[in-house]
């Protein structure tokens, strides 16, 4: 098995809370009966949700995500997974435990 593979299943056994809230309501096609996999490579990255019918990526982003260098790294990343023909959507953490109706 490939090591991002591999990075990916203990993603999926480690997810964060706020992974665990927002794969309680798009698992089981829950989601206006759209299926989502969680923690899915795409080229040598793993995001935390993709929808392939609508090429959608959803990230959940805590605080380390402000830091100037990862802003960097989250638009490569970001361009990268757009050039794949996916569209990437980001909520941060407090809006995924104060505002989940607004997600």
């Amino acid at each position: 098995m490939d090591k991002i593979y591999h990075v990916a299943r203990n993603l999926r056994k480690n997810q964060t809370k706020e992974e665990d809230i927002l794969w309680q309501l798009l698992r089981n096609r829950q989601f206006m009966g759209l299926k989502f996999k969680r923690q899915v490579p795409i080229g040598n990255y793993i995001v935390d949700f993709v929808c392939e019918e609508k090429k959608l990526v959803i990230e959940i982003d805590g605080g380390q995500h402000n830091i100037p260098d990862n802003v960097r790294a989250d638009e490569v990343r970001t361009n990268y997974i757009n050039s794949k023909g996916y569209r990437v959507v980001r909520f941060w953490n407090n809006d995924i435990n104060q505002n989940i109706e607004g997600v």
